[in-house]
């Protein structure tokens, strides 16, 4: 056990590493620095210009960076939906899937558009190659998106007053051709070096031991499960995501995959104190961040790696954990790692089924995607966690008496209400959609495997996972419904646009106001007092608006089944 916690350890510190070095290198790309890579990839780029019509100088406010931004997730939208309709008759579809229902369609590509994966579809047999490499394609965009648009809220705090906050278009390239593509090619030879497939071929068919002829499916796996992680996507190649031997093959594969997923995440938070030139400000918020992720992950590890106690009392041998629903070549403890950093950072794959852990770990999990701001996705964790400054900074100064500023800016009234909206959207579309479901049998109960206090948190972690752009699930859930595909399908849509509109509407504001010099009145944001007061604002409105769901779901059945 105490090499399962080395190993937990070891991923974590490799990410920091990586996460320091990697948020310098982006933060010189955003700052249009020179980097090792310019020779290369500049041309590259100024192609890209030149065809596509984009003209990387012209300043956009931040509301044509916005309009930009939802006008190319459209098209994006379009041509995923034409093409998982029809995907039984295009090219590339060796195994003969047939073409998707129109509601699961538009789940499928809303999902991938948005950053969630939440896949109503297994990956074998639901979608064709050609759909896995559109999805593919979206993995990466949409990473991009959330990374551009954080880059706007970088640029609106560089100078001291302004309405030109960058160009989307340049912004979203860059995180491309600099950041993910490189990335990901490093990745996905590691993995397919360990045994995780790159074919076009259709389905091997092999003799297992016993005699018995076997089909088993491939594809280009590697190249997709390199950005699904790195971008913070997890959407599953097969349908166990990274439980599949063929994902995930090994221990190694299985370090390499969570490191991966958690790398931009770390780095952009230290590319906004490179950026700004504030770095203090970046460990205050990581710091915050580490301490919600680590309060989150110790008592999941303890819960898993301690067994259920109810095997123990029926004399079975729990030495190994709580071992349902978990690969043997992971173990409890890293499993269980991998459940937290995975909810988050909002990537939603999963290396063990979600469903068959502990109640406490499940409300854990829970708690990770509700309160949505720990290190979060790429890019907007960042602005998650920006919402949540802004709440503290204004409560912080009605408390002392000091004017509430951030970076030199006033916050007033306006900013106050959007960071408002934006933080209590979350929990209403949680809520709202869990209350609909629950209160209508034939969407909700009718759906479950599990009656009782499971089954409603499998309703929960439904609609907390679409609104957290996560996608992973407790697979108890009948999910493939037209109600749960169109509901969830509204909650991906508002949930990713409104809270990255939001605060680049709040960053927008704030930049176009006047300066003031810091002085003795001014609160100062980069002390660890501020950073507690931020940690105290993010649960609180956690507490109050998700322990009444918590109190029906994970903790009644930890009562009624733990506790006696």
């Amino acid at each position: 056990m105490n090499t399962e916690i080395l190993g937990i350890l070891a991923m974590f510190i490799i990410t920091l590493i990586i996460g320091i070095l990697l948020g310098k290198y982006i933060a010189d790309i955003y700052g249009n620095k020179k980097t090792f890579l310019d020779p290369v990839l500049q041309p590259v780029e100024n192609f890209i210009y030149k065809i596509s019509g984009i003209r990387p100088n012209q300043q956009m406010t931040w509301k044509q960076n916005m309009f930009a931004m939802l006008t190319i997730n459209l098209v994006w939208f379009i041509i995923g939906f034409f093409i998982v309709l029809n995907q039984s008759w295009l090219p590339m579809n060796p195994d003969g899937n047939p073409d998707m229902s129109p509601d699961l369609a538009f789940n499928t590509v809303i999902s991938f558009l948005v950053n969630c994966n939440l896949q109503h579809y297994s990956g074998e047999t639901g979608v064709s190659y050609l759909t896995q490499l559109y999805l593919m394609f979206l993995q990466f965009v949409t990473a991009a998106t959330g990374m551009a648009a954080m880059a706007v809220l970088f640029k609106a705090f560089k100078e001291k007053t302004t309405t030109q906050l960058g160009n989307f278009y340049d912004f979203f390239t860059k995180s491309i051709t600099r950041i993910l593509i490189p990335i990901s090619i490093v990745v996905a030879f590691i993995l397919s070096a360990n045994g995780v497939p790159m074919t076009f071929e259709g389905k091997d068919h092999i003799t297992t031991l016993e005699g018995q002829k076997a089909e088993v499916s491939r594809g280009p796996a590697a190249a997709f499960v390199a950005i699904k992680h790195l971008g913070t996507n997890g959407g599953g190649f097969f349908g166990t995501n990274s439980a599949h031997p063929l994902e995930n093959p090994n221990y190694f594969t299985n370090m390499t995959e969570m490191v991966t997923q958690m790398i931009i995440p770390f780095a952009l938070v230290f590319a906004l104190g490179f950026y700004l030139n504030k770095k203090k400000l970046s460990w205050v918020i990581f710091s915050v961040m580490t301490i919600g992720f680590i309060a989150l992950t110790v008592p999941t590890v303890i819960n898993e790696t301690n067994g259920n106690p109810l095997i123990t009392h029926m004399g079975a041998s729990n030495d190994l954990g709580a071992m349902e629903g978990k690969e043997i070549r992971f173990g409890s403890a890293a499993s269980a790692y991998w459940s937290i950093a995975t909810t988050v950072i909002s990537t939603g794959s999963v290396n063990s089924m979600h469903d068959s852990m502990m109640p406490l770990s499940g409300m854990n999990q829970l708690l990770a995607m509700m309160i949505n701001c720990f290190y979060g996705g790429c890019g907007v964790g960042i602005l998650n966690y920006f919402v949540f400054i802004i709440l503290a900074v204004f409560i912080s100064g009605l408390m002392v008496g000091r004017t509430p500023e951030f970076m030199g800016k006033k916050v007033e009234a306006k900013e106050m209400k959007i960071a408002m909206i934006v933080a209590l959207f979350h929990p209403f579309l949680i809520l709202t959609g869990t209350a609909l479901t629950a209160y209508f049998p034939e969407f909700g109960a009718n759906t479950l495997n599990n009656p009782g206090f499971h089954g409603f948190s499998e309703i929960l972690y439904e609609f907390t996972s679409s609104a957290a752009n996560n996608g992973s699930g407790f697979e108890g859930l009948g999910d493939n419904t037209p109600w749960w595909n169109i509901s969830t399908g509204v909650v991906l849509l508002f949930s990713r646009f409104i809270p990255i509109i939001g605060p680049i509407a709040i960053a927008g504001l704030l930049a176009q106001k006047k300066y003031i010099p810091e002085s003795s009145g001014t609160l100062k944001t980069d002390t660890a007092t501020f950073g507690f007061m931020t940690l105290a604002v993010i649960l609180l409105i956690a507490a109050l608006s998700f322990f009444p769901a918590l109190t029906l779901g994970p903790i009644a059945e930890q009562l009624h089944y733990f506790s006696k």
